[in-house]
C-alpha cells in the first residue's frame, strides 16, 4: 500500500475512530466528576425538606413564601450521541441518555434547593420538574444536542413559636 493510500485510510477511518474514542474518554471523565460533585452537594442539603404536596400540613404555619427555581442545560457528548443514533435505528432503550437526564434532574433540584436556602426558606413545597430538548444535534432537526431541566417550587419560611 502506498503512503497516500495509508493516509487516506487513516483519514477516512482512523480519524473518526480516534475522535470517538477521545470524546468517550473526555465525556466519561466530565460525567464522573459531575456525579462526584452532585454527591457532595446533595450531602450538604440532605436534611432540607422538598415536598410535593400543594398545601401545608395542619401543624405548619408559613410566615412567607416565594417561588424558587433551579435550571441547568447539559449537552450530550459526541460518543453518546453516536451510540444513541445507532440505537435509534434498531429501537429500544437508549441507555446513553439516562445518565444525562439523571445529572440534569439532580443538578436542577440542587440549584433550586440552594436558592431556597440562600433566601432563608425552611422548606420547598409543590416541587415540580420539567424537561425539554434544547436543540437539534443535526441540521435536519433530528437528534438531541442537550436537555434543559427546570426544577421549581414554593419556598416557605415557617413561623417559629416564640420562646419564653
Amino acid at each position: 500500500m502506498s503512503s497516500e493510500a495509508l493516509f487516506a485510510l487513516f483519514f477516512n477511518l482512523g480519524f473518526p475512530l480516534l475522535l470517538l474514542l477521545g470524546t468517550y474518554a473526555i465525556g466519561t471523565a466530565i460525567e464522573r466528576k459531575h456525579f462526584r460533585d452532585l454527591l457532595q452537594r446533595e450531602a450538604k442539603v440532605r436534611q432540607f425538606p422538598l415536598l410535593t404536596f400543594q398545601s401545608l400540613p395542619a401543624n405548619w404555619q408559613a410566615n412567607s413564601a416565594a417561588m424558587v427555581t433551579g435550571s441547568v442545560v447539559i449537552s450530550i457528548d459526541y460518543f453518546k450521541r453516536f451510540v444513541a443514533t445507532l440505537r435509534s435505528i434498531f429501537g429500544g432503550r437508549i441507555k446513553t441518555y439516562e445518565p444525562l437526564l439523571d445529572r440534569a434532574r439532580r443538578e436542577a433540584v440542587l440549584r433550586m434547593t440552594e436558592e431556597a436556602l440562600q433566601m432563608g426558606f425552611d422548606a420547598v413545597i409543590n416541587v415540580r420538574v420539567e424537561t425539554s430538548r434544547l436543540a437539534s444535534a443535526r441540521r435536519d432537526g433530528k437528534g438531541t444536542a442537550g436537555v434543559e431541566m427546570l426544577a421549581f417550587g414554593t419556598g416557605i419560611k415557617l413561623l417559629r413559636p416564640e420562646s419564653s
